[in-house]
């Protein structure tokens, strides 16, 4: 028999390839059900985007291989879009490698800068795909709790007194998902001194910062993040793009250079189309903006008395979800979660996926119209007048 690769040993299928096929299958003509559960947004992007990649798949000459650094005028309206945004200048010929989507770039890094049996520091609760990449590249995992007590802030203190000796790699995700917590200057700046100070490099996951969040930031307007930063961003979520896998990384040259050896062996460059829509997609301006954050606002407001509904707790946050915690009288999540899926056909994610620290939560996801989430909790209202949960 042939045996797998001991590196898939301690990695699991994600969640949601399994937790989703489940829910297709519960999908009936009478009664569809309702996902809240991924980030996926269900709104367009603009025309001009979808125009520019029309047009651009019209030519005969834009189909074939393409530069493994991506078109200068992709990189260009990056480099734009994050000296208007975030009030940082980057270069972008040597300091902004395109990607096809973000999560392509956790592995790129983690295969470009550690070693096996080195010390990768993974946000709890966070994003499971940093230490499924970990647990691939044979790093040694090392959690690092964001605190409910600290509104869901790191306790740098606290990291300050462990041993950071082996660490290589520190991941940070701000705006956070699943908390919607957004980090401070000060913060951040905190966590760039950290990182200096113990020589490893610190990579910023930033693809929700426009998304009802009034003060959207980069590490790498922090002072001294460009010796050790790294920081991943996309079009999925700000932009309407997540099926379109266009995202990139920014930092300085050295370490493109370390992301680019990776990547070049990986794949054979971006369809151009998807490049020029990219370019175009950048440009949307603060109206746009303004007209996508009125819907999610509006949609918060029916998932909020969903969760009322449900007894969950929750406080202010950014994002595209809402974080709540489950009431104490819930004595497994999990089961919960299954129970109100099998009695409402609406999917809300569990917590424990996110790690340890997120077992006594939920998040409901704000990709769904208001239409939709209303419906949602009319059956979640109508089923908690007979369960027994």
């Amino acid at each position: 028999m042939i045996q797998t690769a001991k590196r898939i040993a301690n990695v699991e299928e994600y969640y949601f390839s399994r937790k989703l096929a489940e829910v297709r299958g519960l999908d009936t003509p009478e009664l569809r059900v309702i996902n809240l559960g991924i980030g996926s947004p269900d709104q367009a992007p603009s025309s001009a985007t979808i125009d520019a990649l029309i047009a651009s798949a019209k030519n005969p000459a834009h189909h074939g291989y393409q530069n493994y650094k991506g078109i200068p005028a992709f990189r260009q309206a990056i480099a734009d879009f994050y000296r208007t945004v975030y009030n940082t200048t980057l270069n972008p010929e040597t300091e902004i490698l395109p990607l096809m989507g973000s999560k392509e770039g956790i592995m790129h890094i983690a295969m470009a800068f550690v070693n096996e049996g080195e010390e990768v520091l993974i946000p709890n609760p966070g994003y499971p795909t940093y230490s499924s990449v970990a647990n691939l590249v044979g790093a040694r995992l090392r959690p690092y709790a964001l605190k409910e007590s600290l509104n869901w802030g790191i306790d740098i203190a606290e990291l300050e007194k462990s041993d950071l000796s082996k660490v290589k790699i520190m991941w940070v995700n701000f705006p956070h998902m699943p908390t919607g917590r957004v980090a401070s200057r000060e913060e951040l700046k905190a966590l760039v001194d950290l990182a200096r100070k113990h020589q490893f490099l610190i990579v910023n996951d930033n693809p929700y910062s426009l998304i009802l969040n009034d003060n959207p930031m980069s590490i790498l307007s922090i002072e001294g993040a460009d010796e050790v930063a790294l920081e991943l961003n996309s079009l999925s979520k700000s932009h309407n793009m997540a099926g379109w896998r266009l995202g990139w990384v920014a930092g300085k040259k050295e370490f493109i250079d370390a992301v680019l050896k990776v990547k070049s062996n990986m794949d054979s460059g971006m369809f151009l189309g998807l490049q020029h829509a990219a370019t175009e997609a950048l440009k949307n301006g603060d109206v746009w903006f303004k007209e996508l954050n009125q819907v999610y606002r509006q949609r918060k407001q029916v998932a909020l008395q969903l969760l009322d509904a449900l007894g969950c707790t929750y406080a202010d946050q950014s994002g595209l979800f809402v974080w709540a915690k489950a009431p104490d009288r819930i004595a497994d999540v999990e089961k919960w979660i299954d129970e109100i899926l099998y009695g409402t056909k609406v999917f809300i994610t569990p917590g424990f996926i996110f790690g340890e620290a997120g077992r006594r939560y939920i998040r409901v996801s704000l990709c769904c119209t208001e239409t939709m989430l209303k419906e949602a909790l009319e059956r979640v209202k109508n089923f908690l007048k007979t369960a027994k949960v």
